[in-house]
């Protein structure tokens, strides 16, 4: 198991505080070496703002593209590998537009657009926008590389350190913990008995490295200053077979990811995982992107998992529909139904769900991906199984949809 990231919370201001960047400095100076003398590998350091709307006043791109190159070059030089600025917001409906221009303005920083809004809204807007963001992003790099520095969030709230989710509530700084733990899973699952003792060691392995990193969190958060805001358990893969959660799932018996019994060993491992007592933030939840994840990747290549299937596991655990390679000519109109019904599932069940999809330029349903990157192992581009929508679903309005009541006996 791995620290994935080490996120830090703040308000940069803008213009730049000066105070709020050397605090972050600070922090990542002592928090980097505490975790690696207890013994955890920590892969990158990140740091995330409050959303860019409030930091920026006007609609105007270049204000953001100069917002984020400039806190990019800070963060680097702070000992931070990546930024993300936060999402755009339903009540700024021009700051979604701002964002195709950032993306190909920098490197290492990354944005959410927010479809929903508090107590259950979907903005239907938001969700066509998010849209268009994608289909826009696509081209800004020959291999559609650009959305994975953006995802559409449903229900997310701030505080969470995977990225592109990313985003500070404001007010005082903070830090949590973003872990690349799926061998805990696969150590656990592969093999097993039974169901009962593939849950037992699972719950028990993450309670163990909890308290190790609950007890460092809990000393830096006196020795610092900046609140300790929890560990996001979200079990994230890596492309090798011993560090995938689609090996982990069919350690439990279903003979590929994709067939009849893959939801119940994603609800298995969800269930176990929410078992386990620590300080939560994010997700914390069975992460399954397709293309950082050797197993899916492979699963989805020989044609066994679909879109539709990620969709249908996110039900019952997940994160949502994450790095997911589509047609290079997939049209905002084909996306907006996807998204919006990621974000409907989001709301109804009250969960926190996201969608970082990439369209591959040049690539049709079916073609192998090309990618060259270390995080990733390469698939064959899905169908998106999508037209556009017409009537009230189409609309412009927001709506509402509270979660599920349970039924009395």
């Amino acid at each position: 198991m791995k620290i994935r990231s080490i996120t830090y919370f703040l308000d940069p201001g803008w213009p730049l505080k000066r105070q709020a960047i050397e605090g972050a400095s600070q922090f990542i100076a002592v928090a980097r070496p505490a975790f690696e003398r207890a013994g955890y590998e920590v892969q990158s350091a990140r740091l995330a703002t409050v959303p860019f709307p409030h930091l920026i006043t006007g609609q105007d791109p270049g204000e953001l593209v100069k917002l984020a190159q400039s806190l990019e070059a800070e963060a680097m030089k702070s000992g931070y590998d990546y930024l993300s600025l936060g999402p755009a917001l339903p009540d700024f409906p021009a700051s979604y537009a701002l964002l195709p221009a950032a993306l190909e303005a920098t490197e290492n920083t990354f944005f959410g657009g927010l479809m929903t809004t508090s107590g259950g809204g979907i903005s239907l807007p938001a969700v066509r926008l998010c849209a268009a963001d994608i289909a826009q992003a696509a081209p800004l790099s020959p291999d559609g590389f650009a959305n994975l520095r953006f995802a559409a969030l449903a229900n997310v709230p701030s505080g969470s350190p995977f990225f592109p989710a990313a985003y500070h509530s404001g007010g005082k700084s903070a830090f949590a913990l973003a872990l690349q733990a799926a061998d805990l899973a696969v150590n656990a699952f592969s093999g097993a008995g039974s169901v009962v003792q593939a849950q037992r060691e699972l719950t028990e392995s993450m309670q163990a490295h909890a308290a190790v990193l609950e007890r460092v969190s809990l000393s830096l958060e006196s020795g610092t200053g900046a609140h300790f805001g929890g560990i996001d358990f979200s079990l994230a893969p890596f492309p090798e077979q011993a560090l995938s959660l689609g090996a982990a799932l069919e350690g439990l018996g279903v003979p590929a990811l994709g067939l009849s019994g893959s939801l119940a060993a994603a609800a298995v491992l969800a269930d176990a995982m929410d078992r386990a007592s620590f300080h939560r933030a994010g997700f914390s939840g069975l992460m399954l992107p397709v293309l950082e994840d050797a197993v899916l990747a492979q699963r989805a290549a020989e044609g066994g998992l679909s879109v539709k299937d990620m969709l249908l596991y996110s039900a019952v655990c997940g994160t949502g529909l994450d790095t997911v390679p589509l047609p290079g000519d997939t049209t905002p109109e084909e996306i907006y139904p996807l998204l919006l019904d990621l974000a409907c599932l989001a709301q109804r069940l009250d969960k926190p769900l996201t969608a970082r999809l990439m369209p591959v330029p040049g690539k049709i349903a079916g073609d192998p991906t090309g990618f060259d990157f270390a995080f990733f192992a390469n698939s064959r581009v899905l169908p998106i199984q999508s037209q556009p929508l017409r009537g009230a679903l189409a609309g412009e309005d927001i709506f509402y949809l509270h979660p599920r009541l349970g039924q009395a006996a």
